[in-house]
């Protein structure tokens, strides 16, 4: 037998004209005979937070608790908030009975969420918080990766300036991701833009708009390397070739499609690329992060689904006033269903994206095996503002991970959300924590 320890670079790329476009892990990235362990099909762990706005319907005794399931421990009901999530119930840690410190506000709910940090009272441009834990994490995890971290959002923070809350700067709210305690990091909402800093385009924004009026892929320019790639490699990594570039080429298709769509809209102001419809625009984000962790684009994503103090509108689930002002309820049962109905359609594309995570292979499992993503919010009942508790869950994956299938409860309601970081990431040896808190195993259930 010969077997020869040559293999493809894990940073192989195919180039175009103005386009790079990275590879998923192949099975020819593998050198033969050697341990897992030592090649790039090690797993590489990646990190997420996703935030809601506005709250959810949780933390009060005048209504039904639709967020938190009713007992703790393996094996709990899901709610009907959290029931999306049922099919990945193997995935999911419910992390009940939290709170935050800080006033019962927007931007501090949003300041707060990944920094455990109160936010400096300013309406000026002197804004103070703290180094957010994705951040953080980027530096541990994200500095072999082209993109270090992405930051996403949904909605055009373009003039929120100056006070957007009482007493706080709208920087609190244009952001969960902060640099340092000064430097709070910009949410790219236009996917195109994100695609481009994903893939490449070369050139000025004038020649980059000529180009996309041709409509013209850039796969089409990779396409004769790709086939001479895919002639050299075995037969499932063609097809696994294939399939990703196909999924490329389809995110690539959605966003000129939306172009074109938004080119004959009356409204000028739509941003180039941004779906009209808030699922297509959340899909097509969440599409894009997927592409982004299986090409190790990057390892590190924060994504605001909308911001807080958000005022839009769900017609396509059937509630068409604005998401803020219903939020305050009043206890009012039919007012609390529309709120339940925009917190079940987040949570329902949330779901969707572990599920395309879960799918798509990486190393010896998925990606979502290997990935560590959060979820919720800085505020828990949006009718009063509510920071205790607070609606968050984990998904804390894979067989270097702690545990799994678990709603687990902290008695003492003093108890900060950033709790949540202080249980040990075994991946690769390292310690994955918010550097202000201790780090300990607080989840405690059944290993694999």
């Amino acid at each position: 037998m010969y077997v020869t320890k040559t293999s493809l670079s894990r940073r192989t790329v195919l180039r175009g004209m103005g386009a790079a476009v990275a590879l998923p892990l192949l099975d020819a990235m593998v050198p033969a005979l050697t341990a897992t362990a030592k090649t790039a099909a090690n797993p590489k762990l990646r990190f997420g937070a996703v935030y809601i706005p506005n709250g959810t319907i949780l933390g009060s005794p005048q209504f039904t608790d639709m967020w938190t399931p009713s007992a703790a421990g393996a094996g709990f009901e899901f709610s009907p908030i959290l029931k999306p999530l049922e099919p990945l119930k193997d995935k999911v840690v419910v992390v009940s009975n939290l709170s935050r410190r800080g006033e019962d506000n927007h931007a501090v709910s949003a300041a707060a969420w990944l920094s455990s940090v109160v936010a400096k009272r300013t309406e000026a441009e002197d804004v103070r918080l703290g180094t957010t834990a994705d951040q953080i994490v980027a530096r541990q995890i994200g500095q072999d990766t082209p993109l270090p971290s992405l930051e996403l959002a949904t909605e055009n923070f373009e003039g929120y300036v100056g006070a957007c809350s009482v007493g706080y700067s709208c920087a609190y709210m244009n952001t969960i991701s902060w640099a340092s305690p000064t430097a709070p990091l910009p949410m790219e909402i236009n996917p195109r833009v994100v695609f481009e800093r994903l893939f490449g385009r070369a050139g000025t924004p004038q020649e980059r708009q000529a180009q996309m009026r041709e409509d013209r892929s850039i796969l089409d320019s990779i396409s004769e390397e790709a086939q001479d790639l895919k002639r050299s490699l075995g037969v499932q990594d063609g097809q696994r070739v294939t399939e990703y570039l196909d999924h490329v080429r389809e995110i690539e298709r959605r966003i000129q499609r939306t172009e074109a769509q938004n080119s004959t809209q009356v409204s000028l102001d739509a941003p180039v690329g941004v779906p009209e419809l808030f699922a297509d625009h959340v899909n097509l984000m969440f599409d894009l992060l997927a592409v982004a962790y299986q090409t190790e684009m990057t390892r590190v994503f924060t994504f605001m689904m909308a911001r807080e103090a958000s005022f839009k509108t769900y017609p396509e689930i059937g509630v068409t006033e604005p998401h803020h002002p219903i939020s305050h309820h009043g206890n009012k049962p039919e007012v609390i269903a529309q709120v339940a109905k925009i917190n079940v359609h987040h949570m329902q594309l949330f779901a969707r994206f572990l599920d395309k995570l879960r799918t798509t292979p990486d190393g010896d499992g998925s990606v979502l095996d290997h990935s560590l993503i959060f979820y919720g919010s800085g505020m828990g009942n949006g009718n009063a503002h509510g920071s205790d508790p607070l609606p968050n869950h984990v998904h804390e994956l894979g067989d270097n991970f702690i545990v799994r299938a678990i709603n687990t409860s902290f008695e003492d309601q003093e108890s900060n959300w950033h709790l949540a970081f202080q249980f040990v990431v075994h991946a690769d040896h390292r310690t994955l924590c918010h550097i202000r808190m201790r780090c300990q195993n607080l989840l405690h259930g059944p290993r694999r």
